[in-house]
């Protein structure tokens, strides 16, 4: 496979020029950065001298379909929408890992404050979560990549939707990041000084991942009722990794192994999720470089609620590896391809 990655300086397309190093099937053909073209790759990040010797692009759809079969559009959300269309009319196959495709128009735009892609784009558009639409994902030509809270809530979470064991409006999911979340761009929220020493909580109720989330459970829900979620995002002051944290009231009486049940399951056939057993809770540094998404859980008999927790790592499960594993999927190959890796403990 050829492939294009659009927006390589970025953090996420940085690891997705990373992760497609280990990829038997792949090779990069094009790599761009608008404000960066002409500069070498290994030069704006020597880290990749002797591992990538590609120069910075323009990106150009026409060029780009003359050298790749699938482009990795790894740019801002709101520029992803003025790329992605002629991308496809050149009969490229795209996996965006921004927003834009993520939502229907109207949400999109009141959520991103952004315009929104056009109707006939967005139609084509498969939401890119293999473990919940892999047989979608297969025979798209357009994938919205997930978000990375919406990662690993959604994974989190679906299963005790799809099967009615909880009540979804009752639905709390507490959240916290590491900076690189945020993305390469500076603001003073992410300065050093302000966020090291610190823990802080913010968009708090206004997450525009929160309709993302919202869309996929109200889709499996069986009541077909729209699920409507309190969530709150943290920054922590460490560089990658995403936990999640939520809490829904249980349908029934149900015990933790009547739940981890149900989960071993629902994931039987997802090579990245990995189901903790009871008493034993994932955290971020057991996922950090690789593509698992790693799940415990617990129910409280005295409040007859459920807490789940959820681990991945942002850049990767949470983005450019998902992103592979829907290449993948693309492609015909085993969605393991290339992600085989193990995590990067210390």
């Amino acid at each position: 496979m050829q492939i294009a990655i659009l927006g390589a300086t970025g953090y996420t397309g940085l690891e997705v020029v990373r992760l497609l190093q280990h990829h038997e099937q792949a090779e990069v053909t094009y790599v761009s950065s608008d404000s960066q073209a002409g500069a070498h790759l290994a030069d704006v990040y020597p880290h990749l001298r002797g591992v990538l010797a590609h120069t910075l692009e323009v990106a150009d759809p026409v060029e780009i379909a003359k050298r790749a079969d699938y482009a990795l559009v790894a740019l801002p959300s709101g520029v992803s929408t003025n790329v992605v269309p002629g991308l496809l009319a050149a009969g490229v196959r795209v996996i965006d890992l921004a927003g834009d495709h993520r939502l229907p128009s109207a949400v999109y735009a009141a959520w991103y404050q952004k315009t929104p892609p056009s109707s006939s784009v967005l139609a084509s558009a498969i939401y890119g979560l293999p473990e919940l639409y892999a047989d979608q994902i297969a025979d798209a030509k357009l994938i919205a990549n997930p978000g990375c809270y919406p990662t690993a809530t959604l994974l989190s979470l679906l299963p005790l939707v799809k099967h009615g064991l909880i009540d979804p409006q009752s639905l709390i999911i507490d959240a916290k990041s590491g900076l690189s979340g945020a993305g390469k761009a500076l603001s003073a929220g992410t300065h050093f000084v302000e966020v090291h020493e610190n823990f802080k909580a913010y968009k708090v109720g206004e997450h525009q991942h929160i309709p993302e989330i919202e869309q996929v459970l109200t889709d499996v829900n069986p009541s077909g009722e729209p699920v409507t979620i309190s969530f709150t995002t943290h920054l922590v002051p460490m560089i990658r990794g995403i936990l999640t944290t939520s809490y829904a009231k249980l349908t029934g009486s149900y015990s933790t192994e009547d739940l981890l049940a149900v989960y071993r399951e629902f994931y039987r056939n997802a090579p990245f999720v990995r189901l903790h057993a009871a008493g034993h809770w994932p955290q971020t540094r057991d996922v950090t470089a690789s593509n698992y998404c790693d799940i415990g859980l617990r129910v409280d008999p005295r409040t007859q609620r459920v807490t789940v927790i959820g681990a991945i790592d942002n850049l990767v499960k949470g983005a450019g590896g998902q992103a592979i594993q829907n290449l993948n999927l693309l492609a015909g190959l085993a969605q393991t391809t290339g992600l085989t890796t193990a995590p990067v403990y210390l």
